[in-house]
């Protein structure tokens, strides 16, 4: 089988290769394309009507001047076109998890969104920061891998792509937590002010929120999580509503 990794931590990213390394133990034919640097936050933006740079830097290994998700748009439209797409793309691993709020920001759910756009089942990986990296992890993490592709038929449905987070050590058990609330982006500092110019950053982190049955107990617990999400989960509005909007 094909299989296309990338991330949004760059192509010089640990958790890439980390990834790499893990593919290979389950195929032969494994592409990696990765921005040229790393994009926090950067969620779903694709370039259009500007160039982008693709570097050839290996054997099927390219950088991408463009966001995370520009790589699967690159892949699909340029470096596989005509040719056979992946059988699966796996995106990570992201230096830290990614819970709550994050699935919308993620670069590296961006990626494994954007692959579902074109058909192909996909996951984004994450694990907490400065895990415990053991000998068995890439077989672990390969068996783990290998048996959601044979079961894609059961969770790769039109729009769907799986996030998982892995723990501080791996082998773990695996959970399907609630998705909680745990809010980046919650506080501004003020760095510079002058009359009615302002400038401000929002820090890097996060509170760590928590409760029983989300994603960040089961990850402190120790434990894979593992969510199926979708990109067009809409809720329909009430009949009564719409009928009132009624002109």
């Amino acid at each position: 089988m094909r299989i296309l990794v990338c991330n949004d931590d760059g192509i010089e990213a640990p958790g890439l290769a980390f990834l790499a390394k893990t593919a290979a133990r389950l195929s032969d034919d494994v592409w990696v394309v990765a921005p040229e640097v790393k994009h926090t936050a950067a969620s779903g933006s694709i370039t259009i009507a500007k160039p982008i740079t693709m570097r050839k830097l290996g054997e099927q290994r390219y950088s991408c001047s463009g966001k995370p998700a520009d790589c699967i748009v690159a892949s699909m439209t340029w470096l596989f076109e005509g040719g056979k797409k992946p059988d699966l793309v796996i995106a990570g691993v992201n230096d830290g998890r990614n819970v709550a709020e994050d699935l919308a920001y993620s670069g590296t759910l961006a990626i494994a969104r954007e692959a579902s756009f074109w058909g192909v089942p996909s996951i984004g990986f994450s694990r907490v920061k400065n895990p415990q990296i053991g000998n068995d992890d890439h077989e672990w993490l390969a068996r783990l891998i290998g048996t959601l592709f044979e079961a894609r038929a059961e969770w790769a449905l039109d729009g769907h792509y799986l996030s998982v987070n892995l723990p501080d050590a791996l082998p773990a058990q695996v959970r399907q937590p609630r998705i909680g609330r745990d809010k980046i982006g919650s506080r501004a500092e003020v760095v510079e002010s002058d009359g009615d110019s302002t400038v401000i950053i929002i820090p890097r982190g996060r509170p760590h929120t928590t409760k029983d049955g989300d994603e960040n107990s089961a990850i402190d617990a120790g434990c894979v999580t593992i969510n199926r999400l979708n990109w067009f989960g809409g809720a329909p509005l009430g009949d009564d509503l719409v009928a009132r909007l009624q002109a």
